[in-house]
């Protein structure tokens, strides 16, 4: 699946009409991740800066989008292609499948920064994909503990994802006062599919229909 979403890369440099500027180059990693539902942001990001966390942002609205082929082969394999929109900029990933785990999300990541995604949507468009899933959030980002820590505020209720090895997130959610059992491994895709279960609603898009306004 990865070779396929290459493809489409190399044959996005290749049009002529449309241009396709990675700021940076291509990062391949192993990325392993749990999420938990928080009650307040506010008091979360409080917790996390009284044991020294250094803020890598502000607080921003991201708007992501998810590609697919018309076959839908990457959602069949558990894969994910998003382009996403932040602060003027955009990111461009790739997710392989989630590895086996009962506890922690770990899956392979190619992720590069974009020039336009606005561009990206459009080129991803014309080499045959379709738009899918689309939702915001707004993030605040930090690091602690060797530990990457989003605090999101969604339409569908408040999280924080801690991102890391495996020991590394045991160990700050320990100083946090995390226990494994609040462990999330569904993605806010999966998330708001529950959401609209529960409520028995149609899913649409995951967006703000109004600005929370938190700052």
């Amino acid at each position: 699946m990865i070779e396929r979403c290459h493809c489409l890369l190399n044959a996005a440099s290749s049009c002529g009409n449309l241009s396709f500027n990675l700021e940076e180059p291509l990062k391949l990693s192993v990325e392993t991740e749990i999420k938990i539902n928080i009650e307040s942001p506010e008091e979360f990001i409080r917790r996390v800066l009284s044991h020294g966390a250094s803020r890598l942002s502000g607080r921003n609205l991201e708007e992501n989008i998810l590609f697919d082929f018309p076959d839908d082969s990457l959602k069949l394999s558990r894969c994910v292609l998003r382009v996403r929109f932040v602060a003027g900029r955009g990111v461009l990933t790739y997710k392989g499948a989630p590895q086996p785990d009962a506890v922690f999300k770990s899956r392979e990541e190619l992720e590069t920064g974009v020039e336009s995604p606005e561009t990206a949507v459009e080129i991803l468009g014309r080499l045959g994909m379709r738009q899918g899933f689309i939702y915001q959030k707004y993030r605040q980002e930090f690091a602690l503990d060797g530990v990457h820590v989003a605090v999101d505020e969604t339409p569908i209720g408040d999280y924080a994802e801690l991102e890391g090895t495996e020991d590394e997130i045991l160990n700050l959610a320990g100083k946090l006062g995390v226990a494994e059992s609040r462990f999330i491994r569904k993605s806010y895709h999966a998330l708001y599919l529950d959401y609209c279960n529960e409520r028995e609603i149609m899913p649409q898009s995951m967006i703000f229909r109004t600005d929370p306004d938190i700052s």
